[in-house]
């Protein structure tokens, strides 16, 4: 059995941009620095707040962020749909294992009803304690499924998502959606722009 997990923002849908602004604005406004969105992409909104933050302002971060998923949008990354259902025609297990909480994901259903289902299984950041760069979210992902890191494929897109990744031990696929492919080399066995010319049988070339 072949197992396949996808980190969600990024990789399934074409988020990341709209999540640059939003905390890019944070950063400036906090700290005066414009590449705080870039340094803690793939980070659970716990981590992120518990690292930087007082508590009346995290409380704060936490209002504006919750209003401002409620207004995304949820495009898939080109090729995702045609490729996802080339894994299921060959049996693949699938799952999303994401930094972002239940509420974040609700609203992602709200935008595509069918995400709820698609997959085996939906790890959120409730799930496991350490964030990415830990693995523990894709070790997780292993175990529900009985999967060793020789059987199973991580499809990634920032820096702490790929170290997560590769720290599992699993086939890392990393997608330069939002990093430059230069900067995901390193973490990846393979890069890819998009799903467009990916295929299962691609995905099993990967080592």
């Amino acid at each position: 059995m072949y197992l396949a997990l996808f980190d969600f923002d990024g990789v399934v849908v074409d988020s990341e941009t709209q999540y640059a602004i939003f905390w890019g604005q944070i950063g400036e406004e906090f700290f005066g620095n414009p590449d705080f969105a870039m340094q803690i992409k793939g980070q659970t909104l716990d981590h992120i707040l518990g690292s930087n933050f007082s508590t009346p302002d995290a409380e704060r971060i936490v209002q504006r962020l919750n209003d401002f998923e409620g207004s995304m949008h949820y495009d898939y990354i080109p090729g995702f749909l045609p490729f996802f259902e080339d894994l299921k025609r060959h049996d693949v297990k699938t799952a999303v294992v994401t930094s972002s909480n239940n509420l974040k994901m609700e609203a992602a259903f709200r935008y595509h009803p069918a995400l709820q289902t698609m997959f085996d299984h939906i790890l959120t950041a409730e799930m496991f304690t350490r964030s990415k760069p830990a693995p523990d979210c894709y070790l997780l992902g292993m175990r529900l499924f009985g999967c060793e890191a020789a059987e199973t494929y991580v499809f990634e897109d920032s820096l702490n998502g790929l170290r997560s990744a590769q720290a599992s031990g699993a086939h890392v696929v990393g997608l330069s959606t939002t990093f430059p492919a230069s900067e995901v080399v390193p973490y990846a066995n393979v890069v890819i722009p998009n799903f467009c010319e990916f295929s299962y049988e691609k995905m099993l070339q990967v080592k």
